[in-house]
């Protein structure tokens, strides 16, 4: 059972160190180094019963850092067989736990033996083993350079323990004279004597009792004292005061604090201290060696790269004859390069060409012939059925190619500004000769005539050729803010339309996807790409109008000659070639969402968390744009770019359209009160008059 108590053992106090709070402490350091699988070694048959327990807990809390466990027991007369098994595998990182002393010293001196305490490997001992590294011998030690091991947290500064230090080693080196030197008191050591002392209060207190052993286990549970080992209280039978871990390093002849672990607060807020790794290593060990699994330890990752793709912009690779060698260059490699010098570990690999499709090299990753893949890859769902990518460190989409075609230039005056443009200019200039009239029309006889002398007024205000002079101040400042606003707008006109009938303005020649299905054009593509495949299946092209193409300068070529009406890129290669190709073509019609281009490795390899975390680290720093700004960039100018609407729309006028208007606004306010008290005025007036002839008649 993995609860230290039960009802089955009623008369059963627990007080050993809590195995659930240890195997967090064992997740922690495991997650904080970022391991992504362990192995679990016991011993078999031991003095210690509850290894499965115990298993049981670490597996639960390695679950939490995102870690998994493989466990394996050894006996004693099987150990360098088991190591043997071990080394063939690729997981590097060894946990050893619920063994004798005996049993660990045993382990160690073959795994060293063995290289197996050489770089690159991860040992990491138990609670059980590490509070006894006191007891172990320095040629024992020689053997656990650069372990790590989580021991209990005692203080061992206060009076009582150097008393009892002092008497443990004066009766241990009496009956052990040999072993004198390694005669400091273990923490079971502390925990057995704070037993015996607990159980002799409570023997004290139960000595007149009647009941004497139901009194003694009531008494025993109520013991609190501070005991060498720390507080000594109880609580559902078992001991109920917060642990606390050192995390120490074996170096030398002896160990090390590197850390300090407690329940509620974690690691220590300094963190860990300078650790020294089996074999020297300065680096934190990745864990892992992929290596190991193909039978050819220490040999470099094989990196697989596409050998025939059609943009050699992202991945070239050329042979040196003189040299005897093969030289791999291009944008995805530079960026493969970058991220494995971010990683915290060193990564040797080698660069292996394949001649195949961009499938078969995902089928050579899979069956494990290659290590890794990288290249212009591109990330689809049903590839991750066989392998799995790393974070996309290009974003990509499909998009469709075609020529471009001059566009008709005998209405291109009106393009110069958008629809809303026209109609706010319309608008706005009607308005303000609708008020201008209305303040004149009194006063100036030009404008007399209603509406044709208002229309009129407004177009020729326009290009300011009106022939009406103001008489009126209100109508000049309505009309000073309104020629401010025709200068600008004219202004900005003439230098659009100028710069549209300088440039040439192309449009593409077929406009979408349902166009080519439509009238059954043939389109090109990739021949190494996914693409061909995916417009059959998604995009439901016949596979008798697909056209497969080899290479970015046969393009031109298919396109010239008729053979394809089309081209389908992912974006990244449609960014190419239109900047090698800077006339004649352009981008149409909706595009797809893709997964982006990424690295390809195995399932399950361990290497994918931390190149994902590299590449976002190289984007985070701009070092990703400054990459790319390499492929993509062009000494002309896209006709993509020429497509692009450039009408002019209203809201760079809009401080000035909302000045005018508010000004013409006010007037029309102030025209019309003044208008309706003339009105009030001449009535009144008018009948003052009706009313004096009326008296005079009579």
């Amino acid at each position: 059972m993995c609860t230290p108590w039960s009802p089955e053992l009623p008369l059963f106090i627990h007080m050993a160190y809590n195995i659930s709070l240890a195997s967090r402490c064992l997740a922690a350091v495991v997650g904080y180094f970022r391991w992504r699988k362990i192995t679990a070694i016991y011993e078999q048959n031991n003095y210690l019963s509850n290894e499965y327990c115990f298993l049981t807990h670490l597996s639960d809390s390695l679950r939490v850092v995102d870690s998994v466990i493989d466990h394996t027991s050894f006996t004693r007369t099987a150990v360098e067989e088991e190591l043997k098994k071990l080394k063939e595998k690729t997981n590097r990182v060894f946990i050893v736990t619920q063994s004798s002393i005996e049993f660990a010293i045993l382990l160690f001196d073959k795994a060293k033996k063995m290289g197996m305490m050489e770089k690159g490997y991860v040992w990491i001992v138990s609670n059980d083993i590490a509070s006894l590294l006191d007891s172990v011998d320095s040629q024992s030690i020689s053997s656990m350079q650069g372990v790590i091991g989580i021991k209990a947290n005692y203080i061992d500064t206060s009076k009582s323990f150097t008393e009892f230090k002092l008497k443990f080693r004066r009766k241990y080196g009496s009956v052990y004279p040999e072993e004198e030197e390694f005669s400091n008191p273990s923490f079971f050591a502390l925990q057995a004597y704070d037993a015996t002392w607990a159980v002799a209060k409570a023997i004290e207190k139960s000595n007149r009792r009647t009941k004497y052993d139901e009194f003694l286990l009531t008494d025993i549970s109520s013991t609190n004292f501070k005991g060498l080992s720390g507080e000594i209280t109880f609580k559902s039978g078992t001991l109920s005061n917060e642990e606390t871990f050192q995390i120490v390093n074996v170096v030398g002849k002896s160990y090390h604090e590197i850390a300090l672990w407690s329940q509620n607060s974690g690691f220590s807020p300094g963190e860990f201290g300078p650790i020294y790794w089996p074999g020297g290593m300065q680096k934190r060990p990745k864990g892992w060696n992929t290596t190991a699994s193909l039978g050819t330890e220490g040999r470099k990752l094989r990196v697989g790269v596409p050998a025939k793709g059609a943009f050699e912009q992202f991945v070239r690779v050329d042979y040196d004859h003189s040299l005897n060698q093969t030289n791999v260059t291009g944008f995805s490699v530079d960026v493969f390069k970058e991220v494995v010098r971010r990683l915290p570990y060193d990564l040797p690999y080698i660069f292996v060409p394949s001649n195949g499709s961009y499938d078969e090299l995902m089928e050579q990753v899979y069956n494990k012939t290659l290590d890794a893949a990288v290249g212009d890859t591109s990330i689809m769902a049903k590839r991750y059925q066989y392998v799995e990518f790393s974070q996309p460190y290009l974003a990509s989409t499909l998009v469709m190619v075609v020529t471009a075609k001059s566009e008709d230039s005998k209405w291109v005056f009106t393009k110069v500004f958008k629809k809303e443009m026209w109609i706010t200019l319309g608008a706005l200039s009607v308005f303000i000769g609708f008020v201008v009239w209305l303040i004149e029309r009194t006063e100036n006889p030009d404008f007399e005539n209603h509406l044709g002398a208002m229309l009129w007024f407004s177009v020729t205000v326009l290009f300011s050729v009106q022939r009406e002079a103001l008489r009126t101040n209100l109508a000049r400042i309505v009309l000073a803010p309104w020629f401010f606003v025709v200068l600008i707008v004219g202004a900005s006109f003439t230098a659009t339309l100028t710069s549209k009938m300088t440039v040439s303005q192309l449009k593409p020649s077929i406009l979408d996807i349902a166009t080519l299905k439509r009238e059954n054009l043939i389109v090109g593509c990739d021949r190494n790409s996914f693409i061909c495949s995916y417009l059959v299946d998604v995009l439901g092209i016949k596979p008798g109008n697909i056209k497969k193409i080899d290479s970015i300068t046969d393009y031109p070529k298919e396109f010239k000659s008729e053979d394809i009406a089309a081209a389908f890129f992912v974006e990244p290669h449609a960014k190419v070639f239109l900047a090698t190709y800077c006339q004649g073509y352009t981008m149409a019609g909706p595009t797809t969402q893709l997964g982006g281009f990424g690295f390809v490795f195995p399932k399950g390899s361990p290497l994918v968390i931390d190149i994902s975390e590299a590449i976002l680290q190289l984007a985070e720093i701009g070092e990703l744009k400054n990459l790319e700004k390499g492929i993509f960039s062009s000494n002309c100018s896209s006709s993509n770019d020429q497509d692009q609407d450039t009408g002019l729309g209203p809201d760079p006028f809009s401080s000035l359209f909302l000045i005018t208007g508010g000004i013409a606004i006010s007037a029309l306010l102030v025209t019309m009160l003044r208008q309706l008290r003339n009105r009030r005025l001449s009535f009144k007036l008018h009948r003052v008059d009706y009313i004096d002839r009326g008296s005079c008649c009579s």
